[in-house]
């Protein structure tokens, strides 16, 4: 067998053993330990948890493709994304945590339904579901990359191959086990990730090195080594896009809910934050030295496999190999309950059977979990790419939730007519700057950019307006 398949086989049964384990070591008899894990992580599991969800398919493998072409300017992807847990930290995070413990919510539908009303949380649930399928498709694409670069695979084969692992471990516990996982997780991803960039920077001569090799292979007008080299616009975009989403994301609000207090809340969204900060600047060097070693690559997203099999020696490389499958892996989990919160918790309990019991809501989630991985199998077939992927589902999230939630969070005035009305101008303004307009954006903005910043200024001046309108008390 292939050295590098059989670490990853291997590995991809301990997780599932692991999963499972935990699952009854736990105990996850009900909805509570399977969506927030009972309210009991602290500081340390939440941590771990959101950093394992938060680094995925899309700061892997997607960001070592965008270094592949654009150089280091790609850091501004996790750049932003880390802006964003921070703001979830401090800001958006204990606010909305405390509301969680006070009402029981499982999910972010439980809380819009509860801010807002019923409508507007079948809306967004609807279009957070089709979103939601759209990113595992992505961490799928990634798992595909993968098994192609080590053993020429198709990907029709990787994907199903990814859904497959995926599913069985997502489902053995949910948030409970998923987070004493998540340690062993980031610890192989940690460890797997260092030594790689180790390994490149010694492969290809430091930095100055690396500098000397991009000079030699690329263009005369190269901007690898600029931190704008991607371009202002899509710099912007990446703020606009990302930050507001890594504070709203279903999947991360999800795991804050099941923090112990709000102390954990704050010191461990922020710890996760400042890591992707670090992971991100070596995942850019890793893709940055793909280029400068073997510029010809087709697929760029097959920059972080080739630069590990290419650069690295057998042990380093299957190590590494192993973390990148555990970034994909850990990130699917927290997208799978993504799934289950907005298709069996928010749709079927909020809008369609809110008596159902504790037990069968646990039985429902896990029934959608494999729905939703059935179902991602065939997006991971149609989309191009990882980053596509997964500019559907923050698109979505950020014109459609960022206002509702946060005037919803920040002030009174907020009501049900202004956040479905914001999130539809959201999203409309998005599809019309992205397939209609001559310019896909204003000014310096891209089209979702241009969605996100449209659905803000209405929501902020219907709330103001209301607010005048108010009757002011005696």
């Amino acid at each position: 067998m292939n050295g590098y398949i059989f670490v990853i086989a291997f590995y991809s049964i301990v997780m599932i053993a692991l999963g499972f384990y935990f699952s009854k070591r736990r105990n996850v008899k009900d909805a509570s330990g399977f969506f927030v894990a009972g309210r009991g992580l602290s500081t340390r599991l939440l941590f771990t948890t959101l950093l394992a969800s938060n680094i995925g398919a899309g700061s892997t493998i997607g960001l070592a493709g965008m270094a592949y072409k654009y150089g280091i300017s790609a850091w501004w992807w996790i750049g932003a994304s880390g802006l964003g847990s921070i703001f979830l930290a401090y800001w958006v995070g204990p606010r909305i945590y405390a509301k969680a413990c006070e009402h029981g919510f499982f999910t972010l539908g439980d809380y819009l339904e509860y801010r807002y009303s019923k409508l507007f949380r079948g809306t967004t649930s609807l279009m957070m579901g089709i979103g939601t399928l759209a990113i595992f498709g992505g961490q799928l694409l990634g798992i595909a990359w993968i098994l192609q670069t080590v053993s020429g695979l198709s990907k029709t084969s990787g994907i199903l191959i990814g859904a497959l692992v995926v599913v069985l471990y997502s489902i053995s516990g949910g948030l409970t086990s998923a987070a004493a996982v998540n340690m062993f997780q980031i610890a192989v991803k940690m460890l797997g990730f260092v030594l790689a960039a180790v390994a490149a920077y010694v492969a290809v001569g430091g930095f100055s090195g690396l500098a000397v090799k991009i000079a030699a292979v690329a263009p005369v007008d190269n901007v690898m080594l600029s931190w704008d080299g991607i371009g202002l616009t899509v710099i912007i975009g990446f703020f606009l896009m990302l930050t507001p989403s890594f504070c709203i994301s279903p999947g991360l609000i999800g795991k804050v809910y099941g923090a112990e207090s709000v102390e954990a809340v704050k010191r461990g969204t922020a710890l996760n934050g400042v890591m992707q900060w670090l992971f991100g600047m070596l995942i850019v060097f890793i893709g940055m030295s793909a280029f400068a070693m073997v510029p010809t690559l087709a697929n760029r997203e097959l920059a972080l496999p080739t630069a590990i099999i290419e650069l690295m020696p057998f042990w380093i490389a299957a190590l590494a190999l192993a973390a990148i499958f555990a970034a994909e892996v850990s990130t699917s989990d927290a997208i799978l309950y993504m799934i289950a919160g907005a298709w069996a918790n928010d749709v079927y309990k909020g809008l369609i059977n809110p008596n159902i019991s504790s037990k069968n809501l646990l039985i429902l989630g896990r029934v959608m979990m494999a729905v939703g991985g059935a179902v991602a199998i065939l997006f991971a077939m149609v989309l191009p790419n990882i980053i596509g992927a997964l500019t559907i589902f923050y698109t979505l999230m950020s014109v459609s939730l960022a206002a509702p939630l946060f005037f919803g969070l920040f002030t009174k005035s907020a009501d049900s007519r202004g956040a479905l009305l914001s999130a539809i101008i959201g999203v409309v303004v998005t599809i019309y700057f992205q397939f209609f307009a001559t310019k896909h954006g204003v000014w310096l903005l891209n089209a979702q950019s241009t969605g996100i910043l449209f659905s803000i200024a209405f929501m902020a001046v219907w709330t103001l307006m209301r607010k005048l309108r108010l009757p002011r008390p005696c």
